[in-house]
């Protein structure tokens, strides 16, 4: 059992959208959903936060570059680089970089179009 560290605000983090993907007519019963793809760039120190779910908006991650710590349950958990974790309706977390590099993930999920 890991110890329970309260999550910070973000700090340190840049989001580029890369893809967007309307469902509404691709899938039976997606209408108002899309299929999205971000880079998420944290930076030495930075902290992707707070605490947030994924209900509703389940996605999956990879890593490219660097090492990010994602914490949930009061456990911390190190990923990368390559596959990181799955982020379903049971997902609740927050995410940073301990490391010296700039940590850099690809996030595929499924969001409510605008």
């Amino acid at each position: 059992m890991g110890v329970k560290v309260e999550p910070p605000e973000s700090r340190g983090v840049s989001v580029e959208l890369l893809a967007t993907v309307d469902l509404a007519g691709e899938i039976d019963g997606m209408e108002g959903l899309q299929l999205r793809m971000r880079m998420v760039t944290i930076e030495p120190g930075g902290v992707f936060g707070p605490l947030h779910g994924h209900a509703g908006r389940p996605g999956t991650v990879y890593i490219l570059q660097g090492t990010i710590t994602d914490h949930r349950d009061g456990v911390a958990t190190e990923y990368g680089p390559g596959v990181g974790w799955p982020e379903d309706r049971n997902t609740l977390h927050w995410l940073e970089n301990r490391g010296s590099v700039p940590a850099v993930e690809v996030s595929v999920d499924i969001v409510r179009g605008d």
